[in-house]
């Protein structure tokens, strides 16, 4: 069995992030490990710049990643200080392989796959009564259903991540979310 050596690294804040992207690129058809490229999960937005350095130690591997619209500064921050954006740089980065997500990677999916339909995920995997009772509480009641869906997936160990592959595995493909589309792509080298 022959290895492919890495040659391109997607960095995302977490494993629902990762679990995502890796679901989506198999629905594009796209075989990320025989490409050579790795997704890893950072741990959050503070661990990039580490990251960064890590991930290119000593090797030529192409950096790329998604990060979250409000955490664009410590993108720009850790870009520069790893000498990959220069300080008269700004965003997009999307030149440098990191696209955003508005507001972030679970928002980009629950819009893309609808909410009405997250909820039959929800039915699906048999956490109707969870989500119900968690409907009903009283901080949740004037929210609108894309805020609790939200809000609902980091409720539970572990529910972050399958509900990201499970929604990444539901969204039409004509809605896959543009930032890890492009992500992929760019890591791919498919521009």
């Amino acid at each position: 069995m022959n290895e492919v050596a890495l040659r391109a690294v997607i960095l995302v804040e977490g494993g629902s992030d990762r679990a995502a992207v890796e679901t989506v690129a198999v629905r594009l058809g796209r075989d990320l490990a025989a490409g050579g490229v790795e997704v890893r999960a950072t741990g959050g937005i503070t661990n990039f710049k580490p990251s960064l350095i890590r991930a290119s130690d000593g090797v030529d591997v192409q950096m790329s990643g998604l990060y979250d619209l409000g955490e664009e500064h410590v993108i720009a921050r850790a870009l520069q200080e790893t000498g990959l954006a220069s300080n008269s740089d700004r965003s997009p980065f999307e030149s440098l392989g990191f696209f955003v997500c508005v507001d972030d990677l679970e928002d980009e999916l629950i819009r893309a796959v609808g909410a009405d339909q997250v909820v039959g995920l929800i039915d699906r995997q048999g956490e109707s009564g969870s989500w119900r009772l968690f409907q009903n509480q009283p901080a949740q009641r004037g929210r609108d259903l894309e805020s609790q869906l939200h809000r609902f997936m980091g409720t539970k160990s572990g529910r972050k991540v399958r509900f990201a592959a499970l929604m990444a595995g539901a969204v039409e493909h004509s809605r896959i979310p543009a930032p890890i589309q492009s992500v992929i792509e760019y890591a791919l080298d498919i521009r």
